[in-house]
C-alpha cells in the first residue's frame, strides 16, 4: 500500500560504487546487508528500501518504515530465476511454491517441449486423463489463460513460460510421426504468434521425446523464426545429449543461425561415460558460435543424474500416436520383442537414456501413478527385475503397462567433474527442471529428485562456499542479470532502484541442501527472508502464506 510520504536522496560513492543516502518513509528497508546487486560486481553494504512493488532506494536509509529487516552479516540480492520449472500442476495444487521459495526463486520459467496452452478439445481430454494425484480442472485453452490462471489462483513466485513446440504440434496434427503439411505448419506458426503476444518468452523444445522427436530441423527453424520477430529465443532439450550430442548442438546452432534468433541448451550435460570427453568439444562450439556474433546460452542443474520417464528407454516410433497407442502396442507380443531388441542394442538413432545410464542399478524409479506398485518406490529398475526374476527390459515395459505412465525415473549419467566445468562457464544459468514441492500431503505419494528441493542451495552452499568453483558474486549473476537478460525481462534479475522488488535475503555462511536420492523432501536450509514483487514471502525461513506472484512476460506482449 502507498504511504504519502516524502522523499530525497544525496548521493555517495562508496567502494567503488555510487550508493545514496536517502531520507523519508517506506513500506519495507532492508538494513545493513551486504548487497549482491546480480551484475556479478563486488559486493558492498548498504541499505534497500521497498515502496509498493519496487524497489524504491538503494544505499544509506534514514527512515521509517511498516518493517525493518536488520539483513547485517546477510547476502541481500534479487530473486533466483529458475530457467526450467516443471511446476506447472503443483502450482495448481499448492501456489506456495514452498520447495523453490525456500531457495530463493521468485520466478518459475516453464515450457520445456511441453506448454500449459495452447490447447484444443482432444488435448484437454487426454490431459485430463493423464492427470496422477494432483486433480485439476483445465479452466483455460491458451498459454497466456493458464497463466493468468495462476496468478488468479494465487501463487507466491512469478510465473512465465515458453510454448511448447510439441504443444502446437499436437494441437495442429495430433501425434502423428510425419512432418506437417504446409497448411498444418502455417497452423503451427500462428499459434506461436498468438502465444508470443500473449507474452511467451520464445518457443521450446524436447527432441528426444514422442512427439517433439519427430519434428524436423526446418519444422523448428519455422516456429523458431515467428518467436524471434517478438524478440524471443528458441530453448531447445537436444535431440542428443549423448552418443549424437555434438550432431544436436550443431542443429541448435543451424535453428538460432537460420531463423535470426538467439538460442539456448537446456540442462547442458554429456550424458553417458562414453561421451563425457565430449563437453570440452561442446564448449568449443558454443564459443565459437558466440565469436561469431550467435547468441548462444544454457542452463544446468548441478547433479550427476536426470530425471525423466521410461519413455526415455524405449524407441520413438513404440510411442507414436501418443500414450495408449504406446501401451497397446506394448501389449502386442512382436512389438514387445522387438522393443525389447531395441532397447539393448546400442544405436545413435535415437536418445537411449536406460544404456547411457550403463547399468539397470542406475536407474531409480520414483513415481508411480498406481497404488499397487507404490512400494516399489526409491527401487532401481535392477532390484526390481530381480523381484520378478525378468529382465530389466521386460520389467520396464511391464511397468508402464501396469502403472499406465511412462513412469517417473531418475538416470544416474553424468561426471562431477563435468558439471564443476559448466558451473565455471559464465553463459550458463540454473534450473532444478523439476516441479516446486513441499513434504505434505500429495507430494508424498511419489519420490523426486532432489533437485527440487536443493539445486540452487547446492550451487551457493557446496560449488560456491565449500568448493570454491565461482565467487559468490558471480553464481547471483548467473541466478539473476544473466536469465532475465537472456529473455529480455522487464525490470527484472537487478537489484537497482525502479526494478521490481524481487529481493532475497540469505546467510552464505549456511546456505545448504539436504535432499538426497534416498531422502529427497527435505527443504533446504540458509534462505532468511523472501520478497515478491515487494511482498514478504518467507519471513526468518518460514513461509509467510502470500501469494503475490505475477505472469512475467516476454518481449512480444500485447496489452
Amino acid at each position: 500500500m502507498r504511504r504519502a510520504g516524502l522523499f530525497f536522496c544525496v548521493t555517495l560513492f562508496v567502494s567503488s560504487v555510487y550508493v545514496l543516502n536517502c531520507f523519508g518513509a517506506y513500506d519495507v528497508v532492508i538494513k545493513s546487508g551486504r548487497i549482491y546487486d546480480g551484475s556479478g560486481r563486488p559486493s558492498y553494504v548498504a541499505d534497500v528500501a521497498i515502496e509498493d512493488d519496487r524497489i524504491a532506494a538503494i544505499g544509506q536509509i534514514e527512515a521509517d518504515a511498516n518493517l525493518v529487516i536488520d539483513a547485517e552479516g546477510l547476502a541481500v540480492a534479487p530473486g533466483f530465476i529458475n530457467m526450467l520449472s516443471w511446476a506447472t500442476d503443483n502450482l495448481i495444487e499448492d501456489g506456495r511454491s514452498q520447495s523453490d521459495i525456500r531457495q530463493g526463486v521468485t520466478l518459475e520459467v516453464m515450457g520445456e517441449g511441453w506448454s500449459m496452452g495452447p490447447l484444443n478439445e482432444m488435448m484437454k481430454r487426454d490431459m485430463l486423463e493423464s492427470q496422477g494425484d494432483i486433480k485439476f480442472g483445465i479452466e483455460w485453452t491458451t498459454l497466456g489463460e493458464y497463466l493468468e490462471y495462476l496468478e488468479r489462483k494465487g501463487v507466491s513466485t512469478n510465473v512465465a513460460s515458453f510454448v511448447g513446440a510439441s504443444t502446437v504440434r499436437v494441437h495442429a496434427l495430433g501425434y502423428e510421426d510425419r512432418a506437417p503439411s504446409s497448411k498444418e505448419l502455417q497452423q503451427m506458426r500462428q499459434l506461436v504468434h498468438q502465444a508470443m503476444r500473449e507474452g511467451a518468452l520464445g518457443v521450446g523444445s524436447a527432441l528426444i521425446y514422442a512427439p517433439g522427436v519427430y519434428a524436423d530441423t526446418d519444422e523448428l527453424v519455422a516456429l523458431a523464426e515467428v518467436a524471434g520477430r517478438y524478440g524471443g529465443i528458441y530453448i531447445s532439450h537436444l535431440r542428443s545429449e549423448g552418443n549424437n550430442l555434438l550432431e544436436a548442438l550443431d542443429e541448435l546452432v543451424t535453428i538460432a543461425r537460420k531463423a535470426n534468433v538467439a538460442a539456448e541448451l537446456y540442462h547442458m550435460k554429456a550424458a553417458g561415460k562414453a561421451n563425457w570427453h565430449k563437453l570440452d568439444a561442446m564448449i568449443e562450439k558454443i564459443e565459437k558460435a558466440r565469436a561469431e556474433g550467435l547468441s548462444i546460452t544454457a542452463n544446468m542443474y548441478n547433479y550427476t543424474a536426470g530425471a525423466t520417464g521410461l519413455d526415455a528407454a524405449m524407441p520413438p516410433w513404440v510411442q507414436a500416436g501418443g500414450h495408449r497407442a504406446w501401451v497397446t502396442r506394448l501389449k502386442n507380443p512382436g512389438i514387445r520383442r522387438r522393443v525389447l531388441k531395441e532397447m539393448s542394442t546400442p544405436t545413435d538413432e535415437w536418445e537411449n537414456l536406460y544404456l547411457l545410464a550403463g547399468s539397470p542399478e542406475n536407474v531409480l524409479l520414483v513415481g508411480f501413478k498406481n497404488k499397487k506398485l507404490r512400494h516399489l518406490t526409491g527401487k532401481t529398475l535392477g532390484q526390481v527385475a530381480g523381484m520378478r526374476r525378468k529382465s530389466p527390459e521386460e520389467t520396464a515395459i511391464d511397468l508402464v503397462i501396469e502403472d499406465d505412465s511412462r513412469v517417473s525415473t531418475i538416470y544416474f549419467l553424468m561426471s562431477e567433474e563435468n558439471v564443476k566445468k559448466q558451473i565455471k562457464l559464465p553463459w550458463v544459468s540454473f534450473c532444478s527442471d523439476a516441479g516446486s514441492l513441499a513434504p505434505e500431503g500429495v507430494f508424498l505419494k511419489s519420490s523426486t529428485h532432489p533437485r527440487a528441493y536443493g539445486s540452487f542451495a547446492r550451487l551457493l552452499g557446496k560449488y560456491v562456499r565449500r568448493e570454491k568453483v565461482i565467487s559468490l558474486a558471480e553464481a547471483v549473476r548467473r541466478l539473476t542479470s544473466l536469465p532475465a537478460d537472456n529473455l529480455k525481462l522487464d525490470r527484472r534479475g537487478k537489484l537497482e532502484t525502479g526494478y521490481y522488488a524481487d529481493i532475497v535475503v540469505f546467510d552464505p555462511d549456511t546456505i545448504s541442501d539436504h535432499a538426497t536420492y534416498e531422502k529427497p523432501h527435505q527443504y533446504a536450509t540458509g534462505m532468511v527472508h523472501v520478497f515478491v514483487n515487494g511482498t514478504q514471502v518467507l519471513k526468518d525461513g518460514e513461509h509467510t502464506g502470500a501469494k503475490p506472484g505475477r505472469v512475467v512476460r516476454g518481449p512480444g506482449w500485447k496489452k
